[in-house]
């Protein structure tokens, strides 16, 4: 079967045939941007669910699941309604992105050339990497913190004088897990692969014990508190739905960076299938069972502290005992660095790996990433935090936000689940994706109108109460005026190139 033929059934892979070198533009071309052939595919369900395990187990991912059935007023089994259908509605997304990764096994920089161009596609790849490096600087500095709490916690000190706003103690936690980052990363993806298939699994295991361990000191207030939960207090303003679909908005934007470039991560897997039963455990399944333990710690918290806490290093800090704060600090640092890698790190290696494929390898995008990710955490605490930068962060979110309805309309409506992977790294003038000078203006164009209507749900007052879906509304107005333009445009005679 050739690669530019579809797949007869799901089950179907990529014969992994070389690409003719002689049509091959080195501009577009590198080994990390290739066609991954089937008998390199490693990947089943389990590591699948284990992306998805380690995407949502950081300490922002706890706080954030312990909000929302404190901070909403819905009925408990409401919240967790909505926790489920925000995780069904992202692995439906992700299927779609994530099946034409496991046909032909491109990353998702290459897959966006079939829409935008050879040369198109190099736009929103940067704004993606952008994104990705930002919050990979933010999440080490974060990570160091747990660090940071156990050297405290078994050596003393963390006090005295701070540079940047860090102790020396926090500056040597800072170094120590960018460092393990980067060498894990450079390891390659099997050694990522391992560290994810333990932290995802172990993470758990941790939040069980503790859950055992407070319900056990909570005693019977624990049901108690729960049942308080469960039974909501509708003070949300707007009312229950509104409640309802402010918690499904934010889970999904929780997902949003990772829905985009999901193909980076599809790649690897053996089948369709098991991508699909994957995503199945690892979104609606494990995002319940993470919620659920997040929701009876924090209840424990409340019964034993007077208070609920939702903040993880907040209830290791009330617990004052050494082992399980070196127990907790470890798990906070695993998880973290396991969202990291995933949502982060290897993201902006690929796309600056497209950016100059003949240059620039995924490992040389990966030391890029890290080396530029290494300033903005250092510059956190004193400098970043406090300019307002979850605007600017969210405005480049929402500027990707309509690229994923236009490869997506474009890969399923308009080419009908068939690419020709040779063009997709060709930049001769009748190549399929050379457009104009390697630009689709269409899609740009498509791109362009909505991405306006995303930025403006930030920006914009009147707009504020689009904000919880901003990305739908921006994937789903991309693909639709993409459909129009190049319908429009098939209609036309095509213009000589």
């Amino acid at each position: 079967m050739r690669d530019d033929q579809p797949a007869q059934d799901t089950e179907q892979v990529p014969s992994g045939d070389p690409l003719a070198i002689d049509t091959i533009d080195p501009t577009l071309y590198n080994a990390d941007l290739a066609p991954l052939s089937h008998r390199k595919r490693k990947w089943g369900a389990f590591e699948i669910f284990n992306v998805w395990s380690n995407d949502i187990q950081s300490l922002f991912g706890y706080t954030l699941a312990a909000t929302l059935f404190i901070s909403y007023g819905l009925n408990g089994w409401a919240v967790f309604a909505g926790i489920v259908l925000a995780g069904l509605i992202v692995m439906l997304l992700v299927n779609l992105t994530g099946r034409p990764s496991v046909k032909y096994g491109i990353p998702y920089p290459v897959m966006a050339r079939a829409s935008m161009g050879v040369r198109g596609a190099q736009f929103p790849a940067l704004v993606r990497g952008i994104v990705a490096i930002f919050w990979y600087g933010v999440q080490t500095y974060f990570a160091s913190t747990a660090i940071a709490l156990l050297i405290t916690a078994v050596l003393g000190g963390g006090d005295g004088a701070t540079f940047l706003g860090m102790s020396a103690v926090g500056w040597v936690s800072y170094v120590i897990v960018a460092a393990f980052q980067l060498a894990l990363f450079l390891r390659g993806i099997d050694w990522i692969t391992r560290y994810l298939n333990w932290a995802g699994p172990l993470v758990y295991a941790v939040m069980i014990a503790l859950m055992i361990a407070i319900w056990i000191r909570a005693g019977g207030g624990l049901l108690s508190e729960l049942g308080a939960v469960f039974a909501g207090s509708g003070d949300y303003e707007g009312g229950p739905v509104t409640a309802f679909v402010a918690v499904v908005g934010t889970m999904i934007a929780y997902f949003a960076a990772v829905i985009i470039n999901y193909g980076d991560f599809s790649r690897f897997v053996r089948t369709e299938s098991k991508m699909k039963r994957g995503n199945l455990l690892g979104l609606p399944v494990s995002l319940a069972l993470f919620s659920f333990l997040a929701l009876v710690i924090t209840a424990g918290t409340s019964v034993l502290y007077g208070e609920a806490l939702t903040n993880p290093a907040d209830i290791v800090e009330r617990v004052d005992n050494v082992w399980l704060t070196v127990v907790a600090a470890l798990t906070f640092f695993i998880a973290t660095v396991g969202i990291n890698l995933v949502a982060n790190f290897i993201p902006p290696a690929y796309d600056l790996a497209n950016m100059v494929p003949a240059r620039i390898s995924a490992r040389t995008g990966g030391i890029i990433t890290a080396g530029i990710a290494f300033v903005v955490g250092g510059l956190w605490v004193s400098v970043i935090s406090s300019m307002g930068i979850d605007s600017f962060v969210d405005t480049l979110g929402a500027v990707l936000a309509p690229l994923y309805g236009i490869m997506v309309i474009d890969y399923y409506l308009l080419r009908r689940q068939r690419l020709n992977i040779q063009d997709l790294f060709s930049s001769a003038p009748d190549g399929e994706y050379y457009y104009s000078k390697g630009w689709n203006q269409r899609a740009l164009g498509a791109f362009a109108i909505a991405a306006t209507f995303s930025v403006a749900t930030v920006w914009v007052p009147a707009l504020e109460s689009l904000s919880g879906f901003a990305w739908i509304f921006g994937a789903a107005f991309g693909g639709v005026l993409h459909y129009a333009f190049m319908r429009r445009s098939q209609a036309r005679p095509a213009p000589a190139r």
